[in-house]
């Protein structure tokens, strides 16, 4: 990756982003744009005014950096995300994760939308993610080593801190929201999956399926920081639903479940 690319991007925000560590860096998905309960706004900032990153080009991605305060916690939030998909090669995709190591904050909360393969599971439901399978067969850690990224090659035993998936299971318990621990599937898109596909992944293990996270998580995890990663059910993987599968489907999904989201999230922050 150009690491030229980072350092404009870096250079572009203000000092006061790095004066501190943030408490929680967030990045967040589909539908979960304004799931964030702010008490004082420090800096925000529009994706499309950082050099490399660009506005976000899908819906339900509202595109823009907001450092804040909230119950006592400093916290940087990336409110939409860059997809592999979108052409842009990686450096798009990791750079929130990066910015983050170098405000020195160490525990970054991943969220998405997905399609649910596991039985068990309903739109509306949470996943808290507690492993990955990478269908991808890309890396973004794929190219020369960069030593302030961790070692050449990372182990990826333990992606998803358990602690922090603790937190999360215990707020979603107080708040009377279904949760359960899933292994997510990560594919490229755009396109949706096959219903062969599909049962493919089911036979690997997988509980959900999408188009984002896993990227950032290997990054992050690379850097040794300590990871959370929460999935919106939006909607039935295909094949799983008769119906067939569409991005509004998914944004009705991430409103519908607006409040559960918003107060997931605070309890999660409260508890950190």
């Amino acid at each position: 990756m150009n690491l030229k690319f980072f350092d404009q991007a870096a250079g572009y925000l203000p000092d006061i982003c790095f004066k501190n560590p943030p408490d929680l860096g967030i990045l967040l998905g589909s539908g979960w744009g304004e799931a964030l309960k702010i008490d004082e706004v420090l800096v925000r900032i529009k994706y499309a005014d950082i050099p490399g990153l660009g506005a976000s080009t899908v819906k339900g991605h509202s595109g823009e950096f907001i450092l804040y305060r909230h119950a006592g916690k400093l916290i940087a939030a990336w409110c939409g995300r860059r997809h592999y998909y979108e052409g842009a090669g990686w450096e798009p995709v990791v750079l929130p994760v990066e910015i983050l190591r170098r405000m020195g904050c160490g525990t970054v909360l991943l969220t998405n939308a997905s399609g649910g393969i596991n039985p068990a599971l309903r739109p509306g439901d949470f996943v808290i993610i507690r492993d990955h399978i990478n269908l991808v067969g890309a890396n973004p850690l794929i190219g020369p080593h960069v030593e302030e990224w961790g070692e050449r090659f990372p182990d990826m035993s333990e992606v998803y801190t358990k602690r922090l998936a603790e937190l999360l299971h215990a707020s979603a318990n107080k708040l009377g929201l279904r949760a359960m621990d899933g292994v997510y599937a990560y594919t490229s898109g755009p396109c949706y999956e096959t219903p062969a596909e599909i049962q493919a992944y089911k036979a690997q293990g997988a509980d959900v399926v999408g188009m984002s996270t896993v990227p950032e998580a290997v990054f992050a995890c690379a850097c040794g920081m300590r990871i959370a990663g929460l999935s919106l059910v939006s909607n039935l993987a295909a094949g799983i639903s008769r119906r067939t599968l569409n991005h509004e489907e998914v944004m009705s999904a991430g409103e519908s479940a607006k409040p559960s989201m918003s107060a997931l999230i605070e309890d999660f922050i409260a508890r950190l």
